[in-house]
């Protein structure tokens, strides 16, 4: 009978080994339905799990990496197609080259796990609970790498699937990417669970559990602050469609004045409400036009509010020529007088700018977004002061999923405003990114407030609630009193990706020391 059981184990070893590759991009796949919409984070614990096993039965480095890169693969390739979707509203590109955009994205970006799966390979594979905290700690490192390189892209950490769990309470000590660490910890845990090493599988249990009592951070007593948050429902197929403009602005402006909100507010509207220059650095007559739009977009509020409004500036260098633009936040003022401005910073490389433009341009490449203009980058996050307000902190569009980076840490705002517009982004990227808001909420103890097109528009406590939204794809306002802020720094706020750096390298120390020993079977 043991003889027998050993040859059945034997063969689905062998079996396990023959589809290794097949496997690891499946179970990366699958990983991708735990981020929103669908959000079963269940299946990101069960991929780790998998993930651990086909690394535990790699005999090779070069095997694991190939391993590691398939996973990743599969999680962008899936997660990430809401990309494809930005294409079908370029004329001058086939809708088709989308997924191709797609998938070379993803080529590169599982890049990271690769690395992440070497790693644990490497230092980890002579025992279980070495491979799992080698994993762990060398998966938070690399995301936070890929947020940073080659201008960053940290979209879907994997700790944002436990945005609906108690566990984003604990993103106000470890941050996003200890909760991915933690993610990948709980799917080691359950990889354990399966070989019968209950020893550390109980310690890893426990360690998760324990965080699951951080506390919420006590509200401060602030005045407060009510808001209007329009989204008008006007979809990137309209947006820059001859003619629509003034159907644009009557649509806002309808909503901005409709009846129920008799309290003074903040009118707060999407990423490019305004297609036309609130802006223009070029002479008369040009500059003027900016005016008379910032007037008419004025026009909506009452005396003693304010109008916050995404919108573009472009600047000239003689006066003649436009020799650039910015992608701004405009506060309005009565009249269109403008008090304060923003200017995005963290730009979209072909969405925003053209990288090597003239090399590309000749080849027919060009931004999806209309104009022959790159924009230009600003300064980074910085806060306003509202005059009656207090103080706003802006994060425009996709900068708001860049962890540690989106508040002036020498002025913090009482909120965050972040107008988007993920019009572009089909059904799947507005939940993605209202899921990452949250957490940036949660990291920094501050509300966040969403204006975008046509959805996810929301209100966002300090404790990453969502306590009002408006669906995808549906014309509304919301009224709210904005919650307030954390009475005190949040430990992330206070030392920011400092900790859940030191928490991965200590993973991976962890892990090179419990690894020194014996090689563990793969068999179970």
């Amino acid at each position: 009978m043991r003889s027998e059981l050993s040859e059945l184990r034997e063969g689905g070893a062998a079996s396990i080994g023959r589809f290794s590759r097949l496997i690891a991009f499946g179970a990366g796949a699958v990983s991708a339905f735990a981020f929103q919409p669908v959000g079963l984070w269940p299946l990101m614990l069960l991929a780790f799990a998998v993930l651990c096993e086909l690394l535990a039965r790699a005999e090779t480095l070069r095997r694991s990496l190939l391993i590691g890169w398939l996973f990743g693969l599969g999680q962008f390739v899936i997660g990430l197609n809401w990309i494809a979707t930005a294409f079908t509203y370029q004329a001058a590109m086939p809708a088709w080259l989308g997924w191709i955009a797609v998938v070379l994205l993803s080529l590169y970006l599982a890049v990271y796990p690769m690395l992440a799966a070497g790693l644990a390979w490497t230092f980890g594979r002579s025992r279980p609970i070495a491979l799992v905290l080698t994993l762990a700690g060398a998966w938070a490192i690399t995301e936070w790498l890929r947020a940073g390189i080659f201008t960053g892209f940290a979209w879907n950490p994997v700790g944002v699937t436990l945005d609906n769990t108690h566990l984003l309470n604990s993103s106000t000590v470890i941050g996003t990417y200890g909760l991915s660490a933690l993610v990948v910890l709980g799917g080691g845990m359950l990889w354990l669970l399966f070989r019968r090493d209950w020893r550390p599988a109980g310690v890893l249990l426990v360690a998760i559990i324990a965080l699951h009592f951080v506390p919420r951070p006590r509200e401060a007593d602030v005045p407060s602050v009510n808001v209007r948050i329009i989204q008008p429902n006007i979809g990137q197929q309209d947006k820059w469609r001859p003619g629509f403009a003034q159907i644009a602005s009557q649509r806002l402006a309808q909503l901005s004045m409709k009846p129920g909100n008799e309290k003074r507010h903040l009118l707060l509207w999407p990423e490019a409400a305004v297609t036309d220059p609130l802006e223009d650095g070029r002479n008369p007559p040009y500059s003027q036009f900016a005016v008379m739009e910032r007037q008419l977009a004025a026009a909506v509020i009452r005396p003693g509010e304010y109008l916050l409004t995404g919108a573009i500036g472009l600047t000239s260098a003689d006066g003649r020529r436009v020799n650039g633009a910015t992608n701004s936040v405009y506060v309005l003022g009565q009249g269109g007088m403008i008090v304060d401005r923003y200017d995005k910073a963290h730009l979209v490389p072909y969405g925003e700018y053209l990288p090597m433009r003239p090399l590309l341009e000749p080849l027919g490449l060009a931004r999806l977004a209309p104009g022959d203009v790159d924009f230009q980058p600003g300064s980074g996050p910085r806060t306003a002061t509202i005059p009656g307000w207090g103080k706003v902190g802006f994060q425009l569009c996709y900068e708001i999923i860049f962890s540690g980076h989106v508040v002036d840490e020498k002025d913090r705002p009482r909120f965050i405003f972040n107008p988007s517009n993920d019009a572009w982004f089909g059904s799947w990227g507005p939940p993605q990114h209202l899921a990452q808001a949250r957490l940036r909420a949660a990291e920094e103890g501050i509300p966040i407030v969403r204006s975008t097109p046509t959805g996810i528009s929301a209100v966002i406590d300090a404790n990453g609630q969502v306590l009002k939204s408006l669906p995808w794809r549906q014309p509304g306002v919301i009224d709210a009193e904005l919650p307030p802020p954390a009475a005190a720094l949040t430990i992330f706020a206070r030392y920011g990706n400092i900790i859940p750096i030191l928490i991965g390298f200590a993973l991976i120390i962890g892990g090179i020391v419990l690894g020194r020993g014996r090689r563990y079977r793969t068999d179970i």
